[in-house]
């Protein structure tokens, strides 16, 4: 087993989980919170980002990303413990648990009184597995032209918020798009130093992501943006929904942000940029729940 969980990439499993976590602290603020809802949806985002490493592990393989020149750790398809064949049938697999999962979402949330409500989320959900799969795995994947980072800020952020909320609230105050737009920042930044580290062998294979565009410096430069826009989000929701001082708690993991972004500049060599993917995504989660926490309270 310990190539598949290697595989499953547990490291990047608590960011998959923000999003939903924060769509169920916004909803518990206004009295709304349902727990198989955000239960089931947890359970669904597992299984997408499962998927999506699993699909990450095997396009990259076919399509020459993981070569010698990739300074991450080694990939179980590139190094053999996992045939691209037993990696295929994972990835179909974990797809039909997600959809699953998905489908047990939809009911408890929604019944079955509203078609077309039903209809949209389900639609939702296979474009949701369509992206985990097609970020580098199929004929024409959208991550090698530069469209993970909108991708992950979609579905990381807007839809995992958002739809966390709606379901359990049926409502959508437009300040809801604020901590989602700020999830989706954070949640970006972590891949923008994924593809920062790999920006050589990235270039070699022809994986044209947004450090390939902008180069080492660009890129950096956009990792301070993400995290800036994010804080700046969050900041403003705070502002527009202001109650009480505990809503600013989340300002407590701001020198975690800061410490990430001066790191990343401060970082030249590839290989040592890795322990940041760790400790982005664990900001990001105490964020979260900090955020969430100060809402509630």
């Amino acid at each position: 087993m310990s190539p598949w969980i290697s595989a499953f990439r547990p490291r990047t499993l608590p960011l998959a989980l923000a999003s939903i976590l924060t769509g169920g602290f916004l909803a518990a603020a206004v009295g709304r919170f349902n727990g198989p809802v955000v239960a089931l949806a947890a359970l669904t985002t597992v299984l997408l980002q499962i998927l999506s490493n699993l699909a990450n592990d095997y396009g990259d393989s076919q399509n020459g990303a993981d070569s010698i020149h990739r300074q991450g750790p080694l990939r179980a398809v590139q190094s053999g413990a996992i045939t691209a064949r037993q990696m295929l049938r994972a990835m179909w697999g974990f797809g039909a648990a997600a959809l699953l999962s998905g489908l047990a979402l939809l009911f408890v949330a929604l019944g079955t009184t509203n078609a077309l409500l039903i209809l949209g989320f389900f639609i939702l959900g296979l474009a949701a597995i369509w992206a985990a799969i097609n970020y580098t795995a199929g004929a024409n994947p959208y991550g090698y032209a530069g469209f993970g980072d909108l991708s992950v800020f979609v579905f990381f952020g807007l839809v995992g918020v958002c739809g966390t909320y709606f379901l359990q609230t049926r409502s959508l105050p437009p300040p809801v798009l604020l901590p989602a737009a700020a999830l989706g920042c954070f949640a970006t930044a972590v891949l923008n130093v994924n593809n920062i580290r790999d920006l050589v062998s990235d270039k070699l294979a022809g994986k044209i992501t947004v450090p390939v565009r902008l180069g080492p410096l660009g890129a950096r430069r956009y990792h301070g943006l993400l995290l800036a826009v994010g804080v700046g989000c969050a900041v403003a929701f705070v502002a527009l929904t202001y109650h009480s001082g505990w809503q600013w708690l989340f300002a407590l993991s701001l020198p975690l942000f800061a410490f990430n972004a001066a790191q990343v500049f401060a970082r030249q060599e590839s290989a040592r940029l890795d322990p940041l993917l760790k400790q982005m995504a664990l900001s990001t989660l105490v964020f979260t729940l900090l955020f969430g926490l100060g809402q509630v309270l």
